[in-house]
C-alpha cells in the first residue's frame, strides 16, 4: 500500500498534492470530475466519498484531490491520506494512458504535437499535481482537456494555455488554435 509522504499545495489552492513512497498506478493515469465518473475505481470514490471533493487525479507517485471552495483542508488532509494509505495498488485495471484520443489515426501533425506536451508541457503540470489529454484534432483546432490541479486553476486557461499554442504555433504549425474544455 503506498504512503503518503509529502502533501504539497499547488498553484490552485483548492488543491493539494499527495505525494507517495510508491506508485499508486502501474502505468497511466486516473482522472476523475465527480463521483459518479469515479464509481468502479476504488480509490477514487473512496475519496470522493469523503465529501467536499470536486476532481480527484492520479498517477506515479502522486494523488491531486481538488476541494470546494468553502471546504477546508484541515477537514480532509488526514482523511485523503487514510483513503490512500489503505488502497491496494494490485488491485489496479484498465489505466488510462496519457495522450491521444481512442481511435485516434497516426496523423504525424498530431503524433508531433502530443511528442511535445509529453516532453515539454506534461512533466511541469504534473510537478503542480495535474495533466493534459488530448480530446481532438481537426488538422488546425487542438481539444484539450487539463486534470487535476490545472483542472479548476484560473493560470491554466490563461497563461498555459497560450504558452501551448505558442509552442505548438513555433514547433508544428503556425495555424494552430489550442482550445480548453
Amino acid at each position: 500500500m503506498p504512503k503518503v509522504i509529502n502533501i504539497e499545495p499547488t498553484p490552485n489552492p483548492d488543491a493539494l498534492k499527495f505525494i507517495l513512497q510508491r506508485p499508486v498506478l502501474k502505468a497511466g493515469v486516473r482522472s476523475f470530475r465527480d463521483f459518479g465518473s469515479a464509481v468502479g475505481d476504488p480509490l477514487g470514490s473512496a475519496i470522493f466519498a469523503l465529501g467536499h471533493v470536486t476532481s480527484v487525479f492520479y498517477m506515479d507517485r502522486f494523488v491531486t484531490v481538488n476541494k470546494e471552495p468553502a471546504a477546508e483542508w484541515s477537514d480532509l488532509i488526514d482523511a485523503v491520506c487514510e483513503v490512500v494509505e489503505t488502497h491496494n495498488t494490485e488491485e489496479e485495471v484498465g489505466q488510462q494512458t496519457p495522450g491521444l484520443p481512442s481511435g485516434t489515426s497516426t496523423d504525424e501533425k498530431l503524433l508531433r504535437i502530443n511528442a511535445l506536451l509529453d516532453e515539454r508541457i506534461r512533466p511541469g503540470l504534473a510537478g503542480d499535481g495535474g495533466g493534459v489529454e488530448i480530446l481532438d484534432f481537426d488538422g488546425t483546432t487542438l481539444q484539450i482537456s487539463y486534470h487535476g490541479a490545472c483542472g479548476s486553476c484560473p493560470s491554466a486557461q490563461g497563461g498555459t494555455l497560450s504558452y501551448i499554442e505558442g509552442l505548438l504555433q513555433s514547433e508544428v504549425d503556425p495555424g494552430i488554435r489550442v482550445i480548453s474544455y
